[in-house]
């Protein structure tokens, strides 16, 4: 099983309900940085034959590189619910090229929980698991899970 992406896969993956526990920004140099998200990926969905839906979850670290317009809109206060990680609804990419032909990628996150937004230039990402991964009934990890993965 991959442990390792790049952009290059990015037509292979999906980000669909994944979770998100952090997030980093630590500044690049030409006022581009990295853009760093603490996810819970999930690597399989697992349906049994009696319909029962488990999911193999791994926390993550999604980098995206030499980030720069960088917007977050995501607004806890109209979802009227407690504080916990967001979730992803997709990623898209769309390629830019500028006048004098520099050339980056616009990226938007949609997350579905709750409603939001992020958006981007990036000359792309990496992706790496930190930890094991666990078969679980839930698309993301407790806190106590994630404490017994990083033992």
């Amino acid at each position: 099983m991959k442990h390792e992406w790049t952009d290059a896969d990015f037509d292979q993956m999906s980000w669909h309900d994944n979770a998100v526990h952090g997030i980093s920004i630590v500044e690049g140099i030409h006022g581009a940085g990295e853009f760093i998200l603490d996810i819970d990926y999930i690597l399989e969905w697992l349906k049994s034959a009696s319909g029962k839906v488990q999911f193999r979850v791994a926390p993550a670290i999604l980098n995206f590189h030499e980030v720069t317009n960088l917007k977050i809109d995501i607004d806890y206060s109209a979802a009227t619910a407690a504080l916990t990680p967001f979730t992803i609804q997709q990623i898209h990419v769309a390629p830019l090229v500028y006048e004098k032909g520099y050339v980056s990628k616009r990226w938007t996150i949609e997350v579905n929980w709750p409603k939001g937004e992020i958006s981007f230039e990036s000359s792309g990402f990496s992706q790496k698991l930190v930890r094991s991964s666990l078969l679980s009934e839930n698309q993301s990890l407790t806190t106590e899970q994630r404490a017994v993965l990083n033992a």
